[in-house]
């Protein structure tokens, strides 16, 4: 198999660079400035026990590589740049004929869980993999080089085809991370897991627009929003992991290890401190703020915080530019029903 990662950030960046270690083939897909980071310098991937320098092939453009039979489209883009990328590569032509969307698997490696259904509607094989967050807490902030503070394995890549259980090919992707020092367990119900990786990451934004969610009026944000997102994911009557699960898959596999000068930071952090124009927040916390318009149950936490999102991309505020207790107030003003046009958030 040869792995061709779409999005070569923090999670693509270390699955493909722990694939190229073990002697697997791989093919990054990146732009811009980490584009040529990576093509002149090769993919740093910082890692507790050092920095790997990896000369891993790179290109920019779906037009760039000539697609093979045993190749594996591993999706790691931000959800809200899903259609554009799928759409890019379903199209390409395989190697004897058909297309990629008729031919190979795609990999959805993203929060959330809106992508393997963007996916199944332009490929045949789609699978979930749930290893972002607690479980893959990986940083990308400057080109060419991303951070995994995790040991003794990188990361765990909970896979399952979505909509029919595991078969052989999650096995074989599966059996390949496993030798890349990835926890790789294959599921049938991986989307049950991805609905429990959902559930952490509400917390997310909260570190994002505070700048960190420790202190106690950010975890006080931080339980409120899960015990929305439970309460909706109830009512709607689906399953998810619970925190518990998820812990005791990594404990004493993928347990967080310091590497030197780096402090580990959430995805959507990372997104506001690159200035990246665009945020996933409306496929976390608003996936939570959707099912609870459609099954009734209020989620007041959860929308003040994908407003809060939108509010700091379209203003290019860096994290920490808001504080929990702004965002408290803004909350407690909607459930009186009198936030107005002018709220603290407009004016932060």
């Amino acid at each position: 198999m040869r792995y061709i990662i779409i999005g070569s950030g923090a999670v693509g960046g270390s699955i493909g660079g722990r694939l190229h270690e073990s002697g697997r083939s791989v093919v990054l897909v990146a732009r811009g400035a980490h584009f040529e980071a990576l093509r002149v310098n090769g993919l740093r991937l910082r890692v507790p026990t050092g920095t790997l320098t990896l000369d891993v092939p790179v290109v920019t453009r779906p037009e760039d590589v000539e697609l093979r039979e045993d190749d594996v489209l591993v999706l790691a883009v931000k959800t809200q740049d899903s259609v554009t990328a799928l759409d890019a590569w379903a199209t390409r032509p395989v190697a004897g004929g058909g297309t990629a969307g008729e031919r190979l698997p795609v990999v959805c490696a993203q929060n959330g869980v809106e992508n393997e259904r963007l996916a199944l509607r332009r490929f045949h094989e789609v699978y979930g993999m749930c290893g972002m967050c607690v479980v893959l807490p990986n940083t990308y902030l400057k080109p060419g080089e991303v951070v995994a503070p995790c040991g003794p394995c990188t990361g765990a890549l909970v896979i399952g085809r979505y909509g029919t259980g595991s078969d052989a090919t999650a096995r074989r992707i599966a059996d390949d991370l496993e030798k890349a020092h990835l926890l790789a367990p294959v599921v049938t119900d991986v989307m049950r897991w991805k609905y429990g990786k959902l559930l952490a990451n509400l917390a997310n934004v909260v570190e994002a627009v505070c700048g960190s969610a420790s202190d106690a009026t950010a975890q006080d944000l931080v339980a409120r929003a899960k015990a929305e997102g439970a309460a909706v994911l109830d009512a709607a009557g689906i399953a998810y992991a619970s925190e518990a699960e998820i812990t005791e898959l990594r404990s004493g596999t993928v347990d967080p290890r310091p590497v030197a000068g780096e402090r580990t930071r959430g995805s959507s952090w990372q997104s506001l401190a690159r200035g990246a124009g665009s945020i996933e927040t409306d496929y976390l916390n608003g996936e939570i703020v959707l099912l609870g318009r459609e099954h009734g149950v209020p989620t007041p936490v959860n929308a003040a915080l994908q407003h809060a999102a939108r509010e700091s991309v379209s203003r290019s505020r860096e994290p920490g530019s808001l504080t929990a207790e702004d965002l408290s107030r803004h909350i407690a003003a909607i459930q009186r029903g009198t936030p107005g046009p002018a709220t603290v958030l407009d004016h932060a």
